[in-house]
């Protein structure tokens, strides 16, 4: 399987899950997802499926600083409803990364491991996702504005010929290329830029 090279220089996002510890699924329960596997995961690579991968990233490496993160052990709201838009890829994508769901995830062994009513929409917050750690309740909102990061001005009239079968195969082939050149640029030109990702840690009284 052939992939554009610039998937396997994205930084992974290394965590731990306690249950994979408990199962036996990873030694040490150290388990590493790679852009890659959000893009399978999507079954394509977009600047939506880039920016939710990065953006979680980032804003457990807030909450968690130099700890791994635990996956399972943060709750996940949208200020969006789920139909809304492109929130639902993005929590997809959340999801895979860090174990939570709505009332489909795992339930849970002795009282431990339950992976449940972790995602939620619809919430009053003032960014697109607030991302909370059950342990300690520390909070950090997040948003991407990835429209700082434009496209190629040849992208768009490229993609209506695409969409309308009018395009030859050299032109399909350039706008494949401008398509994830753009995804290559937000994830390793833009993944430290702060007008790109923003990350608001949430003041607690």
């Amino acid at each position: 399987m052939h992939h554009p090279a610039f998937f396997d220089l994205v930084p992974r996002v290394r965590l731990y899950d306690p249950l994979a510890e408990f199962l036996g699924a990873f030694d040490g329960g150290i388990v590493e997802y790679a852009y890659l596997d959000a893009v399978r995961l999507a079954g394509h690579s977009c600047p939506t499926v880039a920016g939710a991968y990065w953006l979680t990233r980032q804003a457990l490496g807030v909450l968690y600083g130099e700890a791994l993160p635990e996956r399972g052990g943060v709750q996940v709201s949208f200020r969006d409803s789920r139909v809304a838009g492109v929130t639902g890829v993005v929590a997809n994508v959340v999801a895979l990364l860090t174990g939570v769901t709505t009332d489909t995830g795992f339930k849970g062994l002795g009282g431990r491991f339950d992976r449940r009513n972790l995602l939620a929409f619809d919430a009053a917050q003032p960014l697109d996702i607030r991302f909370t750690r059950v342990d300690s309740g520390a909070a950090v909102d997040a948003v991407a504005h990835l429209r700082e990061v434009p496209a190629d001005p040849r992208m768009a009239p490229l993609m209506q010929r695409c969409v309308g079968g009018e395009a030859s195969d050299e032109e399909a082939q350039v706008f494949r290329q401008l398509w994830q050149e753009r995804v290559r640029r937000i994830l390793l030109e833009h993944g430290n830029d702060p007008d790109v990702f923003v990350l608001r840690p949430v003041e607690t009284n």
